[in-house]
């Protein structure tokens, strides 16, 4: 699949089949996630893939109900922030370098014809708080967000959404 098919057909896929992603699937999409840009080239982030479908309901009990499609995914991605890589002039970049990473994997799954949701963790808390806790995390990784993966159940991909809207452009000046 092309670059730009992929990013203009990618959709939030929230239900999943029983097949399984496989471990080059997942080490693709690993790389797609640290191949985007981060501030000052830190690559402050970090990545903890889950299969246990145990652990999945549990991530998605800590993160409430828009974390339902955890329940179903083959796996989940935590994405998280290394503080102690981020870059010292502002810290907070991290968030951005995060979701940079976030998008790269959203992209790379559409090329492999899987599907996926993002879920939102940071910053929000109760939710990052309770994925530290249960992923025993060390101080300096924060959870960012969920990505749960699997193979898309239906024809998820038919119809994808125009989301394009001149209105929201403009030149030289507002």
């Amino acid at each position: 699949m092309e670059t730009i098919e992929a990013i203009m057909t990618r959709k939030s896929v929230r239900n999943f089949t029983e097949q399984n992603i496989n471990d080059e699937q997942i080490e693709i999409l690993l790389k797609a996630g640290m191949s985007g840009p981060s501030c000052a080239n830190t690559q402050d982030w970090a990545f903890i893939v889950i299969k246990d479908k145990v652990l999945l309901n549990k991530m998605a009990d800590a993160n409430g109900k828009p974390a339902e499609p955890l329940r179903k995914a083959n796996i989940g991605i935590l994405i998280c922030g290394d503080l102690d890589r981020a870059f010292s002039g502002a810290k907070e970049y991290w968030i951005i370098d995060g979701a940079i990473a976030a998008q790269n994997i959203t992209i790379a799954t559409r090329g492999l014809g899987l599907g996926s949701v993002w879920l939102g963790t940071y910053p929000q808390m109760d939710r990052v708080s309770k994925q530290a806790k249960l992923l025993d995390l060390p101080d300096n990784i924060l959870p960012h967000s969920i990505l749960a993966l699997g193979y898309p159940e239906g024809n998820e991909f038919k119809d994808p959404k125009i989301k394009f809207d001149k209105d929201k452009v403009h030149y030289e000046k507002w």
